[in-house]
């Protein structure tokens, strides 16, 4: 890890080392630079993303990808209706010594892509819960901590409902964000197929480490924040509760359940670490309103109501911002 003359120097290096990530990435990955960019945020504010969309978006890939260029150890747990909690974590065998011997799970790496996580029952979807939150996990009385950084990036695809359990919202909500993808443009997609029909390969070069990373992420949480700009987060977090004194009209209307404390949160750290990415050196209300739709998306749940009326989440969260 190189060291900075003071965090001027060292937020300068992190715009230029994430232009280098993004030019990398753009290597493999066509469009989707908003994505791109909601990733490396959850990544250097050390936040978990689930990514949604249809499949064939390339969303593996671009995890896998991202992993690549970051320098880190990446594992994939293909998430299945017969998954067990022990295939994520790990299991106690009995060796030729007759003696219990942990074998370690491949959650015991630095990015974790759980591919279709919302295909496993809850009880495996569970197993993730301590390592998202803790950085740890238990077995056997014993507490094994995780490699820093840490991180989770799972996939959702939500057009199959056939064999899928919604995740539980106490899971949900250890996702710093919700990135949606999106079909590709017609150029997009015309570059997609020469590149990926050919015989070119790819050699990503690699641009942060580890510790680079947790260096960088102290950096983010030392960003002083306006006042006006937090209380900003945390009144747009409060709009999203019906029934509480700040709530919106349209929120005691269509929803049923706000945002928590944590939603605060991560707008305020999302905020932080986009005003650096974009040469700021201290957040405004723009950056938490670029932050909104990804961190409130999948807290804010909806009535009955919005639901018969066709009145999405994110057309919600529109309105109050």
């Amino acid at each position: 890890m190189q060291a900075y003359a003071n965090d001027i120097d060292a937020a300068k290096a992190l715009k230029e080392k994430y232009e280098a990530i993004r030019a990398a990435i753009g290597q493999v990955i066509v469009g989707q630079e908003d994505v791109v960019n909601k990733l490396l945020i959850s990544i250097l504010c050390n936040g978990h993303s689930l990514l949604v969309g249809v499949p064939g978006l390339a969303k593996t890939l671009l995890v896998k990808t991202v992993a690549d260029v970051l320098d880190l150890s990446f594992k994939r747990i293909q998430f299945t209706p017969d998954l067990m909690p022990s295939d994520i974590t790990g299991a106690e065998i009995l060796d030729e010594q007759r003696t219990f011997r942990f074998i370690k799970g491949p959650v015991f790496a630095n990015i974790i892509l759980a591919d279709e996580i919302n295909r496993t029952p809850p009880k495996t979807q569970a197993a993730l819960l301590e390592a998202m939150q803790e950085r740890s996990l238990t077995a056997g009385g014993v507490l094994y901590k995780l490699p820093a950084p840490f991180f989770v990036l799972a996939t959702q695809n939500p057009i199959e409902q056939e064999g899928t359990y919604p995740l539980p919202e106490a899971q949900l909500d250890r996702f710093m964000f919700q990135i949606t993808l999106d079909y590709p443009s017609f150029a997009e997609e015309v570059k997609i197929v020469r590149n990926t029909t050919g015989a070119t390969n790819v050699n990503l070069s690699k641009v942060l480490d580890g510790e680079t990373i947790l260096a960088f992420q102290d950096l983010v949480r030392r960003v002083p924040v306006p006042d006006n700009v937090l209380e900003y987060a945390v009144g747009l977090v409060h709009k999203t509760r019906p029934g509480g004194g700040n709530a919106a009209t349209v929120t005691n209307q269509y929803v049923a359940y706000g945002a928590g404390p944590r939603a605060s949160q991560y707008l305020v750290l999302g905020a932080k670490c986009h005003a650096l990415l974009n040469g700021k050196y201290s957040p405004d209300i723009e950056d938490v309103q670029a932050m909104a739709l990804s961190v409130l998306r999948h807290r804010v749940i909806r009535n009955y109501k919005a639901e018969a009326e066709g009145v999405g989440q994110e057309t919600l969260i529109r309105q109050l911002l």
